[in-house]
């Protein structure tokens, strides 16, 4: 059939001849040429001439190629698609905030969020708490091969006559992959060996007419952190709520609390089985992380904006975490689940990195407590270490860390709680509360946390001493500032009617800044003494997108108006919270309490309340937790996207001079 296509279209035929001339390689001759028959003799050319003009001379056949899914943690390749097609869609001047202009187009298609439709197929063990891709035996951190779409262009009538592609792996035993032969126009899928890549040829007719290497570059890429890293505020799968039905929670002493938005689902009571069942989903229950993460979202932009690069993320941060408790010891996360994480994240990530080899635990009773200035580190310190011969190396290591050590929650609570608040004195349920004197204390230990942190990143996790901008520290944004960042939020309950007791001040909101930006110099000279990247640039525009940037009446869309809705006289005031998106553009880029009851709506049931935390009555509390435990005071999607692309501003430049280095020394090498 092959062979009719051709004879039927001499013109391809006769293409594939002359062409093929350009990539046969110079071949010896068996037979020694006749060099006693007299050369031709030369012909004139007009003055001037040096050939054929260019738009003569025919385009060769060329083999384009990408990775068919260069962001592995999706197990889909077309979840993958979706990102990339929605980046490429995008105009020039979105492209300078890639993650965000996409996170707004990908909100404006997908009414519950775009991450509702991918956190099912991703590979993570949500049961084993492992990074694992369903349906595959190889380790997913180490890679041995990667599938491309290969696709020939410049061949004429190309959907009149079949290819054939082969492929030579680079080293190893096999000298031929499998044949694939179909119609030229059409892109066919390759097996390529990682980290050796392969040759790729097309034939028609046994005559080769292109030929390319085809070596993936595959970045692994680990996310460390809290809170802000793990994407906390932003579920994969927010909670739906009813259009007609409202919810009781009784009183908190004062003043009725009915009315509020009730969950869709045949529940009976708030907290019973039925209710819990339609909690808000993240891809990690106990951490709260989320896809939604600044971490993720800027490894899944380097994964799709180059072709040939493929991306193996592992993001390990958890709400709550800090250097301590989080990184060096094991941390089980804010919310209350049956499979809390088992590892530190020190530890885990040196698991990830071992592949199917074992990370054996080391006891380090001395190294890393700083003569006895981080107690928690003296004796007993146990972290997992992969061997240096089986660890797969970092590429980029994106670390968030710095304001759950200094009390960030603390200080929150000191912001929103008046003196005789009730919850003030039940501070210990919602982390504590305290100002500026206690902060400025922690912050001082800040360095040595930093400086013991940064020991075990170079010899745990083995990214090495002189590569230590590796290492990205991102700055958290500013909460309450307004206009030029000068200004504070006003006094007052705006996007925190949820409970009673909160209402901002703005006085100890400046003092929490005053602290913050304590905390920002601390992170930025820590970086700069241990060589960390730092990125920063998004604190600007998180400026007049705080906490306080909306409405409190007559507002112009549900997504601005700061207020929470109540079911008064049966009618919804001022909006039904069917009706509320929590993946809609906004201005402000934090979650109010308001928001995080809408959003996220975390619940516990009444025996785990009576259980834990002692209460019988406090059926109000549930109220807390739902505007809390939910991410409030943490960035929307919106504002994790502007934060993932000043994370990329930094991270490009990092690996390209290491691929620039790297490429000097391939240079070198001896032939």
């Amino acid at each position: 059939m092959l062979l009719t296509r051709i004879l039927r279209y001499p013109v391809l035929l006769l293409s594939a001849l002359l062409l093929s001339a350009h990539v046969v390689e110079a071949q010896t001759f068996d037979v020694a040429p006749d060099v006693t028959q007299a050369p031709l003799p030369a012909i004139e050319q007009p003055e001037g001439f040096t050939g054929l003009p260019p738009a003569a001379m025919p385009d060769l056949p060329a083999i384009e190629w990408r990775v068919a899914n260069p962001f592995r943690f999706f197990s889909n390749p077309r979840d993958t698609e979706v990102h990339r097609a929605t980046w490429l869609a995008l105009s020039p001047a979105e492209r300078r905030t890639p993650v965000l202009s996409a996170e707004r187009a990908l909100s404006s298609r997908h009414e519950d969020g775009w991450a509702a439709t991918m956190v099912d197929d991703v590979c993570w063990d949500t049961k084993r708490n492992r990074y694992r891709c369903p349906g595959k035996k190889e380790a997913y951190a180490t890679p041995t091969s990667h599938t491309i779409i290969a696709s020939l262009k410049n061949i004429p009538e190309a959907g009149l006559v079949d290819c054939t592609w082969l492929t030579a792996p680079h080293g190893g035993d096999r000298l031929r992959g499998d044949a694939i032969t179909a119609p030229c126009h059409r892109p066919v899928e390759l097996s390529i060996p990682y980290p050796a890549g392969a040759t790729i040829e097309v034939e028609i007719g046994s005559r080769r007419i292109a030929t390319t290497d085809a070596s993936v570059t595959d970045l692994f890429i680990v996310g460390m952190g809290d809170s802000f890293a793990a994407g906390d505020g932003n579920p994969d799968i927010p909670v739906e709520f009813s259009r007609e039905r409202s919810a009781d929670y009784g009183s908190d002493g004062e003043f009725s609390l009915a009315g509020f938005p009730a969950r869709v689902g045949n529940w009976n009571e708030i907290g019973d089985k039925a209710f819990i069942k339609g909690n808000a989903r993240w891809l990690d229950q106990a951490c709260h992380r989320s896809l939604y993460s600044h971490q993720a979202r800027a490894a899944l932009q380097l994964a799709i904006e180059e072709p040939h690069r493929a991306v193996t993320y592992v993001g390990l941060a958890c709400s709550g975490a800090e250097t301590i408790f989080g990184l060096f010891l094991r941390y089980k996360g804010n919310e209350w689940v049956e499979n809390p994480p088992e590892l530190s994240q020190i530890s885990a990530a040196a698991e990830v990195m071992c592949g199917k080899h074992d990370a054996e635990p080391h006891d380090l009773p001395e190294a890393y407590h700083m003569r006895g200035r981080l107690k928690e580190l003296e004796g007993g310190l146990v972290l997992r270490k992969c061997d240096a011969q089986f660890s797969r190396k970092i590429d980029l290591l994106f670390l968030s860390v710095g304001g759950n050590d200094i009390g960030f929650a603390r200080l929150l609570a000191n912001a929103i709680l008046a003196n005789e608040s009730l919850l003030r004195k039940l501070s210990g349920w919602i982390g504590g509360v305290y100002g500026t004197a206690e902060a400025t204390i922690a912050l001082r230990a800040l360095d040595d946390r930093y400086k013991s942190l940064n020991r075990a990143l170079h010899n745990i996790l083995h990214i090495p001493w002189d590569e230590p901008d590796r290492i990205i520290l991102t700055a958290y944004p500013g909460l309450a500032l307004m206009g030029d960042g000068s200004a504070v939020c006003p006094d007052g309950r705006a996007g925190m009617e949820i409970v009673s007791d909160f209402a901002l001040s703005s006085a100890r909101a400046r003092e929490g800044i005053w602290i913050a930006d304590k905390l920002h110099h601390v992170m930025e000279d820590s970086a700069r003494r241990y060589g960390w990247s730092f990125a920063q640039r998004h604190r600007g525009a998180f400026i007049g997108r705080g906490i306080c940037a909306g409405f409190t009446q007559s507002a112009f869309s549900i997504a601005d108006d700061l207020r929470l809705p109540r079911k008064v006289e049966n009618k919804w005031v001022p909006y039904n919270p069917a009706d509320y998106r929590s993946y809609a553009s906004r201005q402000r880029w934090f979650r109010t309490p308001n928001d995080a009851f809408l959003t996220g709506n975390f619940h516990v049931t009444p025996s785990l309340l009576q259980k834990v935390l002692k209460f019988d009555t406090f059926s109000w509390f549930q109220l807390l937790l739902a505007s809390t435990y939910s991410g409030a005071f943490h960035p929307t999607a919106e504002g994790q996207a502007a934060m993932a692309d000043s994370l990329l501003e930094i991270a490009r430049p990092v690996l390209d001079r290491y691929h620039r280095r790297n490429h000097r020394a391939d240079l070198s090498a001896p032939l």
